[in-house]
């Protein structure tokens, strides 16, 4: 059982950081080295036990790999396609579509490598493929822990529910998305009210420069307008993006009452990343997602996880200079041999 001890020692410390902070992304990374180490472990044991199973065992899990590849990139293919259909060709529709080329590009120049054996395609190889494998590393690791993120409860009770803008139709109508984001706060604020609150609900989101008024006006008129009671509505109304969405809140949220809790309302897809904002902007509270249609998540995932890299850019590119200088190891050794 040693070889299961990296993996119980990680598990460990992952258990006790989201206990004591869940909205932190070294979170992810640690429960994805824990599941690696298990895994390890468990192929460890498999090739020591001599088990005459073991090379059938192993073969089967490269080819399940291969197949995984295969859907994946079909997948993304697929709804990159799907997505320059339904929402345009903005440079964010094409991510879906980017990914599955860049996978097409990898499996293409490891293919050519290991055919042709020059020393730079070697190189070139070896530089790609650890590039892969590490973004691909932490996407798993940030799919996984922003799935986990969107089911652990919330406080019981809270002051405010704070639900964030994502852009007007035609400059004043609420969209499905926001109209989706309006609704999971209204539910956010029933619950919070069964449980003797009385929560204020901030619409947080400034005007665009094609928007003929400010989100969060349009978005409590789309709220009154159902039925909720406009005395517990609170309209922010000069943010850009998520990081001053959660800003300005958090100072109309400080000078109505300084000891607040709130729970932040956004689209799943989004809940992890508001949530590693609110945590750098110190508001107290955790974030909660609504339901986004099916062939929209993976692109906006997509997009949430390079934000997330541009976040954490400083580590990431330290990283992928390391693994491009294995590159030019491997073309120097491939050289000389």
């Amino acid at each position: 059982m040693v070889v299961y001890a990296p993996a119980a020692l990680l598990f460990l410390v992952f258990c006790v950081s989201v206990l004591r902070e869940r909205r932190k992304f070294s979170n992810a990374v640690v429960l994805g080295l824990a599941v690696l180490c298990a895994l390890a472990g468990l192929l460890y044991r498999l090739v020591d036990s001599g088990s005459a199973s073991a090379p059938f065992v192993l073969w089967a899990l490269l080819v399940l790999g291969a197949v995984a590849v295969l859907v994946l990139t079909c997948f993304l293919f697929l709804n990159g396609v799907r997505m320059l259909r339904k929402e345009g060709r903005s440079p964010t529709n094409l991510l879906s579509l980017l990914a599955a080329l860049g996978v097409l590009a990898v499996i293409a120049l490891l293919a050519t490598a290991a055919a042709l054996r020059t020393p730079l395609l070697i190189g070139a190889a070896t530089a790609a493929g650890g590039l892969a494998l590490y973004f691909s590393f932490l996407f798993l690791c940030f799919v996984c822990y922003a799935f986990l993120y969107g089911r652990l409860r919330v406080r019981r009770k809270a002051d405010f529910v704070v639900v964030l803008g994502s852009g007007l139709i035609n400059g004043s109508t609420v969209p499905p998305l926001l109209a989706s984001r309006l609704e999971r706060g209204r539910e956010v604020h029933a619950r919070l009210s069964r449980r003797g609150g009385s929560p204020v609900l901030i619409t947080s989101g400034g005007q665009g420069p094609d928007e003929d008024l400010p989100e969060s006006h349009a978005m409590a008129d789309h709220l009154i307008a159902q039925g909720f009671p406009a005395d517990l509505v609170r309209r922010e109304d000069r943010s850009r993006n998520t990081e001053e969405n959660l800003r300005y809140s958090k100072a109309i949220m400080e000078e109505a009452k300084p000891d607040y809790r709130c729970v932040v309302v956004t689209n799943n897809y989004h809940a992890f990343r508001a949530a590693l904002t609110a945590r750098r902007v110190r508001i107290r509270g955790q974030v909660v997602g609504s339901p986004t249609a099916a062939y929209f998540w993976p692109n906006a995932t997509l997009r949430e996880f390079t934000a997330i890299l541009v976040d954490y850019r400083r580590s990431n590119v330290v990283m992928c200079a390391l693994i491009l200088l294995g590159g030019v190891a491997a073309w120097w050794a491939a050289g000389r041999g």
